[in-house]
């Protein structure tokens, strides 16, 4: 698809001089969605039950369960709220779970697992690189006690898309389970459950979908949520007594985001006028590769590698140049009706550009040329980043 093509006839500008989230959600959401919030429901309601039996049904067609071994259930708070539920509910007491990460929510997950007292041990192969199979292979003919494995499908922090295909091959041809944090990639990059084997994933309101924040939701083998009956640590974060109360009454256990699974209702109409998960996914990786382009014409280097460039989000190095002030450039950007994302790396200096929600190449060539114009007001002549940075990322791509 060309810059120039009409992607999308939902997309549309912010209202009310709004800017352009450039992030990995919260996101631009279309005027739609926003507007579907302006009518209060009773979480009692025999209208809102028809709401959320829908949105389970329609995120299960997502995830192109046609056999109806697996089932969704949707859990108020944030995505994170959602992975600790997930790691909380489905893995065992005396289960060992072995954390793949290269960033800050692989890191994350293994922070969860402590507080849950999960033994785990990790991958980490820091901020630039995926985890390949054969180390999860590897990793687990070393270790038998290994009963699961935990992996972020799109790694934010850094923009890289982790090869989960391979992954899976590795975990279930050892007898092992998978469970994915695919947060930030659900709904624009395949994760059903013919694209690779899981026994559970989760994802959240505000990412691919183009809802708004307020809850996420967890589609897992029913196997596994009856496996799961008594197991969680947390009241509130007890997957399977949410999906026994849903099945059961239709509500939800305690008071739901109402007026965001409205939202998310619209989003979902949206998401299916695109086109689906390829839809949606080609506008994305096409903001990703005009944005790309635009910025090493400027002198800007990615992190990583094109084959490992997400279509959700690009970390860029920071610039040399001394006069370069990321709190500057964020300013700059902000006035000119772009919000970005500082960067979350461990080494070097950062920053992050997001491809996702209601933005398509028109917006994503307005972003180039408005970092042009913040770079040359800040007296910045090139964006190249420290070579020390570039030697490192050669070196361990090598």
């Amino acid at each position: 698809m060309s810059a120039d093509a009409k992607t999308n006839d939902v997309l549309e500008a912010p209202r009310l001089g709004e800017p352009y989230l450039l992030t990995p959600g919260p996101l631009t959401t279309a005027f739609p969605v926003k507007e579907a919030m302006l009518r209060d429901w009773g979480s009692w309601d025999g209208d809102f039950r028809g709401m959320t039996a829908e949105l389970r049904r329609e995120l299960l067609a997502i995830a192109g369960d046609g056999s109806g071994e697996y089932d969704c259930v949707p859990m108020q708070g944030s995505g994170s709220f959602s992975v600790e539920a997930m790691l909380g509910s489905f893995i065992p007491r005396n289960g060992k779970v072995l954390v793949l990460m290269n960033g800050a929510y692989g890191q994350r997950i293994a922070q969860t697992l402590k507080y849950l007292g999960r033994a785990h041990v990790t991958i980490d192969k820091g901020d630039y690189m995926p985890p390949r199979g054969s180390e999860v292979a590897a990793a687990l003919d070393a270790d038998p006690a290994i009963t699961h494995v935990v992996v972020v499908h799109c790694e934010t922090s850094s923009g890289i898309l982790n090869p989960l295909r391979e992954i899976s091959e590795a975990v279930y041809g050892r007898g092992r389970k998978l469970l994915v944090d695919s947060m930030s990639a659900f709904g624009a990059v395949p994760a059903g459950v013919d694209d690779f084997r899981y026994e559970a994933i989760v994802s959240s309101a505000n990412k691919c979908i183009e809802g708004v924040p307020g809850f996420g939701f967890v589609i897992a083998r029913k196997s596994e949520l009856e496996a799961a009956k008594d197991r969680s640590h947390s009241l509130s974060l007890d997957v399977h007594a949410q999906w026994a109360y849903m099945n059961k009454t239709g509500q939800w256990r305690f008071t739901p985001p109402t007026h965001v699974v409205a939202a998310f209702l619209e989003a979902l109409r949206l998401h299916r006028k695109e086109g689906g998960v390829a839809g949606r996914g080609a506008r994305y990786a096409n903001n990703r590769d005009v944005m790309v382009a635009g910025m090493r014409q400027l002198g800007f280097e990615t992190l990583l590698g094109d084959e490992w460039l997400s279509p959700i989000i690009v970390t860029f190095f920071s610039p040399a140049h001394p006069d370069f002030k990321f709190e500057r450039f964020y300013e700059l950007m902000k006035a000119k009706g772009f919000i970005i994302y500082p960067g979350k790396l461990t080494v070097v200096d950062s920053f992050r550009i997001g491809c996702i929600g209601q933005m398509d190449a028109h917006v994503m060539q307005k972003v180039v040329a408005a970092a042009a114009e913040s770079l040359a007001e800040m007296g910045v002549d090139t964006a190249t980043p420290p070579a020390l940075a570039l030697a490192e990322r050669a070196r361990l791509a090598a």
